[in-house]
């Protein structure tokens, strides 16, 4: 029975795996979509999110048959309670992805507006997150994981810059209004793909010590009133 357990804990990880680059193959599509204007692509972004879906149904059904059928305890059972709530995070960026990919289709009519930020540089954030995010819950890294959190403070930078200067844009041009709008919506997505994969990783940080530290930041703030 240990060695069946230990092949499931392995095809649990592979599913995990798939399911995320599926996931990052979405959002880079949904960018490029965005900024080259490219209806096929953002086409595809969005006929592929079900299979997200349909990977997160199975590997929690997974999950689930795991708990029932071999009743793991301490670090097992943590990796798949975990595993349980990862699956779901990964389920929102895929949504996000594709929100991108709609962003990109309402867009189409508008021609691109000058001055704009670059968001290849928060995307590349938002994906070095969620890369290390589950590299280091499938190592139970724990420097992996701090690693993909201290780089949402970066996504989390970008993002309000980028906001800023679309807010400025608007003001000084108000016939960009209509291509801005839909860079802050894209803009907002990659910040929220960022939290999620920040997710990720404190989660693998509360599987590997125990130790839950998703309020830390609420905490030490509160704490210096």
């Amino acid at each position: 029975m240990e060695r069946h357990f230990l092949d499931e804990l392995d095809q649990l990880k592979k599913q995990l795996l798939m399911m995320s680059a599926h996931v990052e193959r979405n959002i880079g599509d949904a960018i490029q979509a965005f900024i080259r204007r490219d209806y096929q692509l953002a086409e595809q972004v969005r006929n592929r999110d079900p299979e997200i879906d349909l990977a997160e149904i199975r590997i929690d059904e997974h999950c689930m048959s795991m708990l029932a059928l071999y009743q793991p305890v301490a670090r097992d059972l943590r990796f798949i309670t975990t595993a349980l709530k990862i699956v779901k995070d990964l389920e929102r960026i895929g949504d996000h992805a594709a929100d991108i990919a709609k962003q990109a289709l309402a867009a189409m009519a508008d021609l691109p507006i000058q001055g704009v930020p670059d968001l290849s540089a928060m995307t590349g954030s938002a994906q070095q997150i969620l890369k290390k995010a589950l590299d280091a819950f499938v190592k139970a890294d724990v420097k992996l994981a701090w690693q993909a959190i201290q780089y949402d403070d970066e996504v989390d930078r970008l993002h309000e810059k980028n906001l800023n200067a679309l807010i400025a844009l608007m003001i000084k041009d108000p016939p960009s209004v209509s291509q801005a709008i839909h860079l802050i919506y894209v803009n907002k997505y990659l910040e929220r793909i960022g939290d999620h994969s920040s997710n990720i990783a404190e989660m693998v940080i509360f599987m590997v010590e125990g130790k839950d530290i998703r309020h830390l930041e609420k905490i030490k703030r509160l704490s210096k009133r």
